[in-house]
């Protein structure tokens, strides 16, 4: 099912629709500020069961979520004083910093050594679901693994509509995707250049 919502002003019955297939355990497509993502629940084990299967991905690679805020970050990473100094400064923005995680996080979106990718997309859609949520939602480009990401909410519905629940049209988007950056140790590591700029890593 394709859902169509305005991307400046998101019409806040169609964010309450949205809600209510994610607490009723379904996944979703919908915008971020780089390319479509796939999402549901943190919470949910079985719709992230799901994203492996649809995405074709290994399991010993976490999935990234979003968090509405750097409140709610705190909640699920322990975040050092320079660590919030720099998410400050870049946040909402295309970027998944690497942090490590606080037992709250579920154990399938944990690494080995217990990090977690958090994002907060500068997407205005992206952050009302996870607002109206209460907690955070996966987030992977809409894609098959090795494949190229879609920003297309059109072409998202052709090629995955039937493997998910909805597909949120918020226009269409560039095939970018987020910048990765690891904090740990207080040290700014670039991972993956993406949509964000990662100079100041230098």
């Amino acid at each position: 099912m394709l859902l169509e919502i305005n991307p400046h002003n998101p019409q806040s019955r169609l964010i309450s629709k949205i809600v209510d297939i994610l607490e009723k355990g379904g996944v979703i497509a919908y915008p971020t500020d780089t390319t479509y993502g796939i999402g549901c629940s943190i919470m949910n084990k079985r719709g992230i069961e799901r994203i492996y299967s649809l995405k074709q991905r290994e399991k010993n690679k976490p999935f990234s979520f979003i968090c509405s805020d750097l409140s709610d970050i705190a909640r699920y990473a322990k975040v050092s004083n320079f660590q919030y100094k720099i998410m400050k400064r870049f946040l909402p923005g295309a970027y998944t910093f690497v942090l490590n995680a606080t037992n709250i996080v579920p154990g399938l979106l944990v690494t080995k050594q217990k990090t977690v990718g958090i994002r907060i997309p500068d997407n205005r859609i992206c952050l009302a679901m996870v607002q109206a949520l209460g907690h955070p939602i996966i987030t992977t480009s809409a894609n098959r693994s090795g494949e190229e990401p879609i920003g297309n909410p059109l072409a998202v519905d052709q090629e995955m509509g039937k493997l998910l629940d909805l597909v949120v049209d918020g226009g269409t988007l560039s095939a970018a995707v987020s910048s990765v950056v690891s904090l740990i140790d207080d040290i700014p590591r670039v991972l993956r250049k993406g949509g964000g700029d990662v100079s100041w890593c230098d």
